[in-house]
């Protein structure tokens, strides 16, 4: 923990009630999304006119059932907390309200509840703290932080971008905008260089990611 203290240290300006404030905010974005994401797709043909109209346009309900705007908002919870630990519990109550309000409301609305799906989410949700907590270090200095924060753009290409040999593609707008505000929150306050040298390893690491884990997200 003292190498670590060394890479990002905890910040001791938050009050004990403003960290409880910040993971019960988190806990109740991730009930909000996870209805609201659910309501989307149960409720598609019978939308309120101005909800149907943007869903139409942005296939917002098919963009929410992705890993891509979940983890960009994991990761801007994480490295907003006031520590790694913080970090681990703020994703984990903001994963862990998310998909229990997403099935609860599968179950008990829609009378459908998709358990293989709900099993790689409950996965993830368990995965999701010691995922957080070293996704903290991603706002730290030396290389154990840059290393973190290429990983983490190079899951975030991974999830927005479809590529192979030749090719290469965006999956939506939403996807394109999911990226840019990934890549916002990883770099800002990083220098010019450390930016430049961010992306080109994000690279190479989406490769590595896409060999490692060799199915979509």
């Amino acid at each position: 923990m003292r190498y670590l203290d060394q890479v990002r240290a905890p910040e001791q300006h938050y009050s004990q009630t403003q960290k409880v404030l910040f993971t019960v905010g988190a806990l109740m974005l991730g009930i909000s999304l996870g209805i609201f994401s659910k309501y989307l797709d149960y409720r598609q043909a019978e939308l309120p006119d101005f909800l149907m109209l943007i869903d139409g346009a942005l296939d917002i309900h098919n963009f929410l059932g992705t890993f891509a705007p979940w983890i960009v908002l994991a990761v801007f919870l994480s490295v907003k907390s006031s520590s790694s630990v913080r970090a681990g519990i703020n994703v984990f109550v903001f994963f862990a309200g998310m998909v229990a309000s997403y099935y609860w409301y599968s179950s008990f609305v829609a009378g459908f509840f998709p358990k293989s799906y709900a099993m790689i989410w409950a996965g993830f949700t368990v995965l999701s703290p010691f995922l957080a907590f070293f996704c903290w270090y991603a706002k730290g200095k030396g290389w154990l932080s840059f290393i973190i924060s290429a990983g983490i753009l190079g899951f975030m290409i991974n999830s927005t971008i479809s590529y192979g040999m030749w090719y290469a593609d965006i999956r939506s707008w939403l996807h394109l905008l999911t990226l840019i505000l990934g890549i916002i929150v990883i770099v800002l306050n990083k220098s010019v260089k450390e930016t430049a040298c961010l992306l080109a390893a994000a690279i190479p690491a989406a490769v590595l990611l896409d060999i490692l884990i060799p199915f979509g997200f």
